[in-house]
């Protein structure tokens, strides 16, 4: 039987680190979690996407905190929920998908999450998934829980007073929504919940649900959002997700894209190195930026992989990108013809870029280059030969086969 840490500077750390609000309070979730008594705890994650991205570290590693913690901890993937879409924060309604659209997205999920979780071993975490209750829900179940809220209640969310405002439509499963993952809470009859600072209207659903049809006092607490100085959310960008599966080269040079502001927010939630080298790092980032953003880049590449693949990584960024020298190892690229196409058409097939705007962009700063020679024109016709290297952008390589 595994042990419940309950020493007050391990208690304070993670808190005042990991967590942004706690419900009902800081001090009442001090004292369960100093009690000794083994807490169940969970938080959902949305398939929506089949790839977990550096957001979702934040959660994550306070759920690994939690297990370290010696507390029993539930990973649940809202297969059911996410076939309706949570509407936080949506300025429009989303589209409502399949469950086995959904559960094949979370396929690897538990891969994906056991880069940081323990699913095996002292302690293990728990897989769940949220289909399995509420697939078991009537529609009597549903007017039950719906006696729990009031119209009021939903029409005074942020994101559906801006849609009244728009004249858009608001719809009726939209306000459903949080009834559904609040059930979650009653299903599993938790004593806590974490999720980001997006989800406390949901997560407090939640703990109305249990606490009038279960008598459970449900504590809900939140991460805070990983965003760097301007609030400006990190590594979620459309079409650049930073994703943790990606190859740890590509993961480094991705970090290192980021803005100087980025780095103190993803050391303190993203990372593991101790709490107390923070403040050197700190200062680290006002003194030396790029050395700062290194270290950044490789912390999170050897946590996601390990440190041979790191140090490879990061060989390979000063080499590429800051020795601006080709790469050891480049991909090879079979094109469908020979026959002299458009330099546009021939980064699009090679997938170096996702779009002709990307490629034009690309073009107009000198970006592009074939055996090291620039092309300026993005109308400019090549004929492809074995052996050329194609070079777009700083870390992108192939090599016609």
């Amino acid at each position: 039987m595994n042990q419940i840490i309950t020493e007050p500077k391990i208690i304070d750390d993670f808190i005042s680190r990991r967590l942004d609000k706690i419900v009902p309070n800081k001090e009442e979730l001090k004292t369960r979690l100093m009690s000794g008594k083994k807490l169940r705890l969970y938080q959902g994650f949305d398939p929506s996407s089949p790839n977990l991205h550096i957001g979702h570290l934040v959660g994550l590693l306070t759920l690994k905190a939690f297990q370290d913690l010696g507390h029993e901890v539930i990973f649940l993937i809202g297969d059911f929920t996410g076939m309706i879409g949570d509407p936080s924060g949506k300025s429009q309604a989303r589209n409502v998908t399949s469950l086995e659209f959904t559960q094949k997205n979370a396929q690897t999920y538990r891969e994906q999450a056991g880069k940081i979780l323990r699913f095996e071993g002292d302690n293990p975490i728990l897989i769940k998934f949220n289909s399995e209750w509420n697939n078991k829900l009537d529609f009597a179940g549903v007017i039950n829980l719906a006696t729990h809220f009031t119209v009021q209640q939903m029409i005074e969310r942020d994101m559906f007073q801006e849609r009244f405002k728009k004249n858009q439509e608001v719809y009726l499963n939209e306000f459903l929504y949080p009834l559904t993952q609040g059930y979650d809470s009653v299903a599993m009859e938790v004593d806590l919940e974490v999720g980001g600072t997006d989800q406390l209207f949901n997560m407090l659903a939640g703990r109305k649900l249990l606490k009038e049809l279960k008598g459970i006092d449900k504590l809900v607490v939140t991460t805070p959002l990983l965003a760097d100085s301007s609030g400006n959310k990190i590594g979620k960008t459309e079409g650049n997700a930073i994703n943790i599966t990606n190859p740890p080269e590509q993961l480094y040079g991705q970090m290192m894209s980021l803005p100087d502001s980025a780095i103190m927010p993803c050391f303190k939630l993203i990372t593991q190195i101790p709490s107390e080298q923070l403040p050197e790092v700190e200062e680290k980032v006002k003194t030396d930026p790029m050395a700062a953003k290194k270290h950044l880049a490789w912390e999170l590449t050897k946590m996601l992989n390990d440190e041979a693949a790191a140090n490879k990584a990061q060989e390979h960024f000063e080499k590429t990108v800051q020795g601006g020298a080709n790469p050891d190892e480049i991909a090879e690229f079979t094109p469908s013809t020979y026959t002299p196409l458009t330099i546009l058409a021939i980064l699009g097939e090679a997938e170096l870029i996702s779009s002709n705007s990307e490629g034009k962009r690309l073009i107009e700063q000198n970006a592009v280059k074939i055996d090291d020679q620039v092309v300026n024109d993005p109308n400019q016709v090549i004929e492809l030969k074995s052996g050329m290297v194609i070079k777009a952008g700083k870390r992108k390589f192939v090599r016609v086969k």
